[in-house]
């Protein structure tokens, strides 16, 4: 396996976004399943997390 040196690595900007984005979202969906009471998030629940009705709302879906 091939590694870049240090500080030669670069993410484009939009990728760096996406990903940090992504990470805020596993976050609150981990914080969400720690806080249930049951063993597992119901789909309703994982969509208001993520808030895919808002997300659909502004896409005019």
């Amino acid at each position: 396996m091939r590694v870049a040196p240090p500080g030669t690595a670069t993410v484009p900007a939009e990728q760096e976004r996406v990903a940090l984005a992504e990470i805020e979202l596993c976050g609150e969906l981990i914080i969400a399943a720690s806080a249930a009471d049951g063993e597992r998030l119901s789909a309703d629940r994982i969509d208001e997390v993520l808030r895919v009705a808002a997300e659909q709302a502004v896409r005019g879906r």
